[in-house]
């Protein structure tokens, strides 16, 4: 089967069948023109990829199982797997904490904000919005990432659903794996490039892409001798752009 066929029969988008392929967790054979060709155990190979990403498994560790998988014995993926999924279900569990307390704080403000009936000016209470206590001497000056207008807050949500989204992050995992460095910046992270390694067109596409369905990520990409993508987020999402991008190095 053709990269085309074989998209077709499995329902993979073909670009996501030549990232697996050159991520080696796909392997192909060439035709003599250089077409690449698959036969009918790459279904299976894709639905095994598949289940294992719907479970939240990342690239590397798909890699690993795809050995045993194919090779071994149930009981050897089963030991394999098992570990995982463990370690898994402990971030999922960490993540729904944060969400609840995510969502205590939306409930807190909302709250607060129905309490104020004043027609006069905001006054400092209103940039504490959602906080425990909203004494004046919390308040803080805020500064809204670059290029964002002032007040203007976006929605904390992606468009992608499951499988999309992991797809995502398995391809910014790889090209993620260029970073030469990673620095705080007031509101985000900044990636350094090692630039004999780094593919800018993948970058450059991923970006634009991560702009569109996540739309509280400001991204800029600067381009030069030395590439570096800047990422920046509302406090809320902080957490998010720490958990895909990295953390800045100590």
């Amino acid at each position: 089967m053709t990269v085309s066929e074989l998209a077709r029969r499995s329902g993979v988008p073909a670009t996501t069948v030549r990232f697996y392929d050159a991520e080696g967790v796909l392997p192909a054979r060439r035709s003599p023109s250089g077409y690449r060709l698959y036969d009918g155990a790459a279904l299976e190979r894709l639905r095994f990829i598949g289940t294992a990403k719907s479970l939240g498994l990342a690239l590397p560790e798909i890699r690993r199982l795809l050995e045993p998988w194919q090779h071994g014995r149930c009981s050897d993926v089963r030991g394999e797997l098992g570990p995982l999924l463990d370690r898994r279900i402990v971030e999922i569990d960490a993540r729904i904490d944060e969400l609840r307390a995510f969502g205590a704080r939306l409930a807190r403000a909302r709250g607060q904000l129905a309490a104020l009936t004043r027609d006069g000016p905001c006054d400092p209470s209103c940039a504490d919005l959602g906080r425990r206590s909203t004494d004046p001497a919390l308040a803080a000056l805020r500064r809204e990432p670059a290029g964002r207008a002032p007040g203007a807050v976006p929605v904390i949500a992606c468009t992608l659903d499951g499988v999309e989204r992991l797809d995502r992050v398995d391809r910014w995992r790889a090209v993620l794996g260029d970073v030469a460095g990673r620095e705080a910046i007031d509101g985000g992270v900044r990636l350094t490039f090692d630039p004999d390694r780094v593919r800018i067109g993948e970058l450059a596409e991923l970006a634009t892409a991560e702009a569109g369905c996540c739309a509280f990520f400001a991204l800029t990409l600067h381009l030069g001798a030395t590439p570096i993508l800047e990422v920046r987020a509302p406090a809320e999402a902080l957490v998010l752009v720490h958990e895909l991008f990295g953390v800045p190095d100590a």
